[in-house]
């Protein structure tokens, strides 16, 4: 090699190494403020809803003798079913499944909810008949005010089996 070719391969080789080094600066920071602001957003605190949205989230499910003992009626807008059960108790139940969370349809024919991913099934009342789903089906809080039904669909109640106090009767007339 010249004498020449030398002296521009010196002057080139710092300059791209400098320049390498200040792009991998410019990365690490970048991925550094990404990282500060996931971190962020993670840790500060959720809103609250506003009042409006509550109301959203209470579903007037109907009078109660629009619903006939032993059946089922599904609310797609609150995600869950109503069941009224034998001896004319309610129960809101979810429609998810306890296992993976798919969505249970409700058979007929077989008097059970059935998960199509899985397989697990539930009677009305919620309770696991087939595994792999390891518990009943959530429920939601149900007030009945002046004969009409109301589901407070907020936030599920989780539950391991059913249990009769769960169950909620309309107030019987004098």
């Amino acid at each position: 090699m010249s004498k020449h070719a030398n002296e521009i391969e010196s002057q080139t080789a710092p300059n791209r190494r400098s320049f390498l080094n200040i792009l991998w600066l410019i990365l690490g920071g970048v991925a550094l403020a990404e990282f500060v602001a996931v971190a962020f957003a993670f840790l500060r605190p959720r809103k609250l809803k506003a009042r409006g949205e509550d109301a959203d989230s209470i579903i007037t499910a109907g009078a109660v003798e629009r619903f006939a003992p032993n059946s089922i009626t599904a609310f797609v807008r609150g995600k869950f079913y109503l069941a009224r059960l034998e001896d004319g108790g309610f129960l809101a139940l979810s429609r998810t499944c306890t296992h993976l969370g798919c969505s249970v349809p409700w058979v007929e024919k077989e008097m059970k909810f059935a998960c199509p991913c899985h397989g697990s099934a539930f009677d009305i009342n919620g309770n696991v008949i087939d595994a792999p789903a390891p518990r009943a089906l959530d429920i939601y809080p149900i007030t009945i005010e002046n004969d009409i039904i109301k589901v407070d669909t907020r936030e599920p109640i989780k539950r391991s089996t059913f249990r009769v106090e769960q169950v909620v009767y309309p107030k019987k007339r004098a």
